[in-house]
């Protein structure tokens, strides 16, 4: 995860705008829009009718609620209210750095099944060391499945670098997610094939624990590599790593973002997508296969899913495709409309009207 960078006014203004003209001018903390969603039963119901039938929450949406331990614990009620079902942290952002809320793993566990919430994923990398196997013992106790690529051996690093920039106010709705333009190539094929054979060494680790590598897919991994402009760091990851052991997260708002045919993407290394972060887009129909990514980023910013670009229709048509298991709802800029829960509870009524 990223910090947000300053955006101006007119950002927002434009936001609204198309808001308008792509499914209504939606009022985040508007009470009468949210009278007319279905109930939490309902909810549910609609969840136990079609794949993949739980929703989860990346935690990044709503980290503005989590500034301490006691919001942390208090907000996941919240969310299960909703009707999510799992979640996702992140603990370089969530509380301010509190991983977990600061729980031991039991009791944070007892924590998740008071609001009958689960954890299949995390981006709370286990770090290579003496703890390594009481971190891992301790993920196989909250329930983790997923864990983020081991640091430092990160496929990100070094691919692209964040430029901090502080958190904008409510009222300078951010374009994407607000981190730095992605640089010019850095990377060769065999940089990110050595990066590889240390994410296939460290699988067999986590593999003793039932927990696979997942490969968060920001927009770093879609910078072309340095000796072959046809090939991107996520299609050597993808196409060099065992999805019985591996899999890739990939970030539907960022692929969209860098111009990327998703279901192909689904094609070339089928099952090997099991986790999504399912993101929605403004800006994409108004850029050219010319532009670079730098450009591309600037001209996009994300919205609840269902009101912007990205056909999510036919990326979920294909899910059996990509291996699909678990749903992480994510929007990067959600505080800065108002209400970051409210706008979890649009992006949740959204993408469950996918499924009917």
């Amino acid at each position: 995860m990223f910090e947000h960078e300053k955006a101006s006014q007119k950002t927002r203004r434009r936001f609204l705008k198309d808001v308008a003209a792509y499914g209504g001018a939606v009022s985040l903390a508007g009470a009468a829009y949210f009278s007319t969603l279905p109930t939490l039963a309902a909810q549910q119901a609609m969840a136990a009718a079609g794949p993949p039938k739980l929703l989860g929450l990346g935690l990044y949406t709503i980290r503005d609620l989590m500034s301490d331990s006691a919001a942390y614990q208090a907000v996941l009620s919240k969310v299960a209210e909703v009707g999510y079902k799992e979640i996702e942290p992140a603990d370089r952002t969530d509380a301010k750095g509190v991983a977990y809320a600061g729980l031991e793993p039991k009791a944070f566990r007892a924590l998740l099944d008071k609001n009958g919430l689960t954890m299949p994923s995390t981006h709370s990398s286990a770090i290579d060391g003496p703890d390594l196997e009481k971190t891992l013992d301790g993920f196989q106790i909250m329930g983790i499945k997923y864990t983020e690529v081991i640091q430092p051996s990160n496929p990100h690093a070094g691919i692209a670098a964040p430029v901090p920039s502080p958190t904008p106010t409510p009222a300078q709705a951010p374009a994407g997610r607000g981190r730095g333009p992605a640089p010019p190539p850095t990377r060769t094929t065999a940089d990110v094939k050595k990066m590889v054979d240390e994410i296939n060494a460290h699988a067999q680790i986590t593999k003793k624990f039932g927990i696979k590598m997942l490969v968060r897919m920001d927009i770093d991994v879609f910078v072309p590599l340095l000796d072959n402009a046809e090939m991107m760091p996520y299609m050597v990851i993808a196409d060099n790593t065992d999805p019985s052991l591996v899999t890739m997260q990939i970030d539907i708002g960022w692929a969209a973002v860098t111009g990327q045919d998703i279901v192909g993407m689904f094609k070339r290394n089928p099952g090997h997508y099991e986790l999504w972060h399912v993101k929605d887009v403004v800006g994409l129909n108004s850029m050219t296969p010319q532009m670079s990514i730098v450009d591309r980023r600037r001209a996009s910013y994300f919205v609840p899913a269902g009101l912007g670009q990205v056909d999510l229709k036919t990326i979920f048509a294909n899910a059996s495709v990509a291996g699909l298991k678990h749903i992480g709802i994510e929007q990067d800029n959600a505080a800065s409309w108002g209400d970051s829960l409210a706008a979890a509870r649009v992006n949740y009524n959204n993408v469950m009207k996918l499924f009917s």
